[in-house]
């Protein structure tokens, strides 16, 4: 760092994101991205939107409310849509914690919120998962703490069910409690619908893994109209134009052809069950992940050789060093194509050591 960097962040640990290659070919299952393009229809509005791009994009972000609104049964300004999940996330940090509102959210969990935490100077808690990386609900009933809770949680993808989700909420009146649902197209129930029975409650969710648009880095959050205006008064204050023109038209394209999401995620889905089938065979015990990627380790190898081997035969997976998941790795669902080779080379690398 430079002598410039200011004192305040002289100790933040900034958040790793997963390896983007820029030489070898991979079978990239590293990133939770979608192994599908975008809608046909995403793509249309997106180019006829780059032909206005001299303009500022519409800081209200209308159109894509709108549908963001209709498709989830809420009132436009019940929404916010953000630059990736990871700004409203950030949003709600700064909007409802401090030092007299410290955060609390899992030990292992998504890697950005404690560096979210970190970078406003919160003071938060990690609360321990069970053994098994399951979330112990008693941990979070009353706890008079802003919660931070992805469901599914990253990297285990097991996920809570609704009516857990709501004990947490109703059990915390005066605290917000946010559930991260960047995975919730998989295989879970989605906690949208209870924004309207407790005030205290943010839902977030994002376009990069079920609508195939990590590149355009655009998510959204739900909740009751005060919330969304508080974290609208974050928003004007450090970035109005926070979603360009171009994303903003493929979000509504997207949103406009919600049966192309849904097979998608299907396939997915059909291609997550095929892999976990296959790889118990080879002796990997997984969790019960509801997202688009399976956490898996084996009783022979390390999770870092397995990694390390993979690696070298052309496939990427994302391997932790956090003692606690160190014998994991987080595979990436890809196309049923793409698990059929992961199933191949994991056998022979198997047979090889």
């Amino acid at each position: 760092m430079s002598r410039f960097f200011s004192e305040k962040h002289k100790s933040l640990v900034p958040y790793v994101p997963g390896e983007q290659p820029k030489d070898t070919q991979y079978i990239k299952l590293n990133t939770n991205e979608s192994p599908y393009p975008p809608s046909p229809k995403a793509i249309e509005e997106a180019e006829k939107a780059a032909k206005r791009l001299m303009l500022y994009s519409d800081p209200e972000c209308t159109p894509l409310h709108e549908a963001l609104a209709k498709l989830l049964g809420a009132e436009k300004d019940e929404v916010l849509a953000t630059n990736g999940s990871d700004e409203i996330l950030n949003f709600a940090f700064m909007a409802f914690c401090d030092e007299n509102h410290p955060a609390a959210f899992p030990d292992i969990t998504y890697g950005f919120y404690p560096v979210f935490a970190e970078i406003n100077h919160i003071p938060y808690t990690e609360i321990p998962l069970r053994d098994d990386f399951t979330i112990n609900v008693d941990d979070y009933v009353g706890i008079g703490k802003n919660i931070f809770i992805a469901n599914p949680n990253a990297p285990t993808g097991i996920a809570l069910p609704l009516s857990d989700i709501e004990r947490i909420v109703a059990s915390n009146p005066d605290n917000v409690v946010v559930i991260d649902e960047a995975y919730v197209d998989f295989g879970t129930e989605s906690a949208v619908g209870l924004t309207k029975k407790y005030d205290n409650l943010l839902v977030t969710q994002t376009f990069s893994k079920s609508r195939s648009m990590a590149g355009a880095r655009l998510g959204f959050g739900v909740g009751c109209k005060e919330l969304i205006r508080d974290l609208n008064t974050i928003k004007y204050s450090t970035n109005p134009y926070n979603v360009n023109s171009m994303t903003m038209a493929s979000g509504v394209g997207c949103l406009n052809d919600e049966d192309y999401t849904k097979a998608n995620c299907q396939s997915i889905i059909k291609a997550r069950e095929y892999a976990v089938t296959e790889l118990k065979k080879l002796g990997f015990e997984m969790t019960d992940s509801k997202a688009n990627f399976i956490f898996a380790r084996h009783g022979r190898l390390s999770g870092e050789d397995i990694y390390t081997l993979l690696r070298k035969k052309g496939i990427l997976v994302r391997h932790f060093t956090k003692d606690k998941i160190s014998e994991y790795n987080r595979i990436t669902i890809g196309t049923m194509e793409q698990m059929e080779t992961l199933v191949k080379t994991l056998a022979e690398i198997l047979e090889e050591n």
